[in-house]
């Protein structure tokens, strides 16, 4: 079914995000675009809410839309022929889901997955393709975001062959937090071993340390972060790595 016209309103004086049927915009991506790109842009948005395991993408097979999260956080994953997978890259409101498709691809080599429930804005994949053509400032956004999440890919790569669990884990939540913005964070054990590429207990001892430690709290199903800079300690230096070349990409002004 084709996404219905959204409803779009801007508070003139700019105090305040704009709103798509209501919902107010928080994805970065779209924030501060031109008043002519969200006219050809936003129209073709359709609020969705989603849920956490929803597969909004699967690897190899056609990628019918992309997704402008608002809140929450989906995981890119590879996943093996055996079934097993890894984790290759984060995706809150910061990103776009799809991206294959603004280069005009159709599927990509990856799954993507709702990790943390929220919620964002659906676009079919021709509206898409049409409004990278159309808006110079999106398709300028969306390029340097695929710079963001190939460079994060490949730290994390690193990070998964070279440092030890309970680093890794640190470098996780702390890259969690600041896309859903909360200290709080929704995980099983299980799900914590797909994302780090390890076994289960080895994730139960690695949380048990960051806890025993007094960084972290942990109960069936969720995590607690307690103190945020130990754990910034407590972590490899992956972390700060790829913060440092996010800031110094986010303080490089695009020719927009």
């Amino acid at each position: 079914m084709a996404d219905k016209p959204s409803r779009i309103r801007v508070k003139p004086n700019g105090s305040a995000p704009p709103t798509i049927d209501g919902q107010p915009v928080e994805n970065e991506i779209l924030l501060g675009l031109p008043a002519k790109e969200r006219e050809a842009i936003f129209p073709q948005l359709t609020f969705v809410e989603l849920r956490t395991h929803d597969v909004l993408h699967e690897a190899g097979e056609p990628i019918k839309f992309g997704y402008f999260l608002n809140t929450g956080m989906t995981s890119i994953l590879t996943v093996l022929a055996e079934g097993k997978s890894v984790e290759v890259g984060l995706t809150g409101k910061d990103g776009f889901v799809g991206l294959p498709l603004i280069v005009g691809f159709s599927s990509g080599p990856t799954q993507a997955v709702v990790q943390i429930a929220g919620n964002g804005f659906r676009i079919g994949a021709r509206g898409i393709t049409q409004a990278v053509r159309q808006c110079p400032i999106l398709a300028n956004r969306l390029q340097r975001y695929v710079q963001m999440l190939g460079m994060q890919g490949t730290q994390v790569a690193a990070c998964n062959r070279l440092h030890e669990v309970d680093e890794r884990l640190a470098r996780w939540l702390l890259m969690c937090q600041d896309r859903i913005g909360s200290d709080f964070v929704p995980l099983t054990q299980e799900f914590l071993a797909h994302m780090l590429g390890t076994r289960r207990a080895s994730v139960t001892v690695a949380a048990g340390m960051l806890q025993k430690a007094g960084l972290i709290t942990y109960s069936r199903g969720h995590v607690n972060i307690v103190d945020r800079s130990r754990l910034e300690g407590a972590t490899c230096e992956c972390y700060a790595i790829m913060q440092q070349q996010d800031k110094r990409w986010r303080n490089e002004r695009p020719s927009d």
